[in-house]
């Protein structure tokens, strides 16, 4: 990858910025997007940068044929994303379902606002983690990282498309507005610094029998990008190996399951969960994104008044960090979940506890962040 136009040094970013040049960093050279507040500052970061390092911006006409676009730009060897909010993935799911099925490495950033619908177009939420999830019909897994700072942002940005090429996956960086329009320091370490995941390239040459998507070892096929030799097709249709659609429940059961298999089996790479004090801890405070802040800040007055408190940030929230809380589970007595939602993740703790602690939701509707204190209250009411 290039050097020329990437920049390098400290920086006080905000957080969408900050995403735009960890992009970059990370060797995207496409974004194909639709303006719509709080992620308008990415487009507009990589409307002026792109062009700077070789790469295209392009604004469509619409969320869904903005991540066509990404799509297509990713089959033609381009590392890609696209960024929106919330009303803007609801629109862009029927494609990303596309990429889950055709296996395509992209990077969807959301930076989440209040909703239904319209709601806090300017103010925070996380309340759209379980569409991340879920928002898109039938089986399938994916991958969701969420920033707690614009240093997070530039950092998971990169991360965000290494493993979009190593799990051949659409990624979703799930921020939220708090996070996206904080201004902080941003350290951009020299390229060469930086890890960068290598295109999976095919081992064997193009011929007229090479199997575009015959799995390796790890559960994915190498990626043959158009315009490289390689014979592909590429379908919504379920497929075998060829590309070409077999729509028979027997092909369904060999293709849906290996989809499912590359991120379930792999949860140990791509899970990354942040721990500080819960191997003896009464209390377990699990969150994520701009609420893991003030809940911080509540651990710490906890501990100062005399309570075994831990903490557990979710870096990786999509697969969910499920065996470490079935593992905690008999040995605490309590999680306690804070978010800016109304209780979408403290549902899957619930889940994974399964009855051994309970599961304390500190929930908001959205529009600002938590008061520390109001963490603190619900810490303290188990911790009794």
């Amino acid at each position: 990858m290039s050097r020329a136009g990437v920049l390098e040094g400290a920086f006080f970013f905000d957080g969408d910025t900050a995403i735009a040049e960890g992009a970059i960093c990370a060797g995207c050279r496409f974004f194909g997007g639709y303006p719509i507040t709080p992620a308008s500052e990415i487009a507009e970061r990589m409307s002026a940068r792109l062009p700077e390092v070789g790469g295209v911006f392009i604004q469509m006409e619409d969320e869904l044929a903005s991540m066509n676009a990404v799509v297509g730009a990713a089959w033609g060897g381009a590392r890609a994303m696209t960024a929106t909010s919330g009303p803007g993935i609801s629109l862009m799911l029927e494609n990303i379902g596309l990429a889950v099925m055709t296996e395509t490495p992209c990077v969807i950033t959301n930076i989440q606002r209040g909703g239904p619908s319209t709601g806090l177009p300017t103010a925070t939420s996380q309340s759209d983690m379980m569409q991340a999830r879920w928002g898109s019909h039938g089986d399938y897994a994916i991958i969701a990282l969420a920033p707690a700072s614009p240093q997070e942002a530039f950092d998971l940005a990169i991360r965000a498309f290494n493993l979009a090429e190593k799990y051949r996956t659409p990624v979703f960086l799930m921020a939220d507005e708090g996070v996206g329009h904080m201004f902080e320091r941003v350290v951009i370490p020299p390229l060469e610094q930086i890890p960068i995941y290598p295109w999976r390239k095919p081992k064997e040459p193009p011929s007229p029998g090479f199997l575009p998507y015959k799995a390796e070892e790890d559960g994915v096929p190498p990626f043959p990008v158009a315009g490289t030799g390689y014979r592909i097709h590429v379908t919504g249709l379920t497929h075998d190996e060829r590309g070409y659609p077999l729509v028979t429940a027997e092909q369904q059961k060999r293709l849906i399951p290996r989809l499912l298999g590359k991120i379930h089996k792999n949860r140990a790479d791509i899970i990354d969960v942040q721990e500080d004090g819960v191997e003896d801890a009464d209390v377990v405070v699990v969150s994520y994104g701009i609420s893991s802040r003030p809940a911080l800040k509540a651990v710490r007055l906890a501990r100062e008044e005399g309570l075994n408190v831990g903490m557990m940030k979710l870096v990786t929230v999509w697969p969910f960090a499920e065996d470490r809380i079935r593992d905690l589970a008999p040995r605490v007595g309590a999680f306690v979940v804070p978010e800016i939602n109304m209780g979408q993740i403290a549902l899957e703790v619930e889940r994974c506890a399964g009855g051994q602690a309970e599961t304390v939701p500190v929930t908001h509707p959205g529009g600002d962040i938590h008061e520390p204190e109001t963490i603190l209250d619900a810490i303290c009411e188990v911790a009794k």
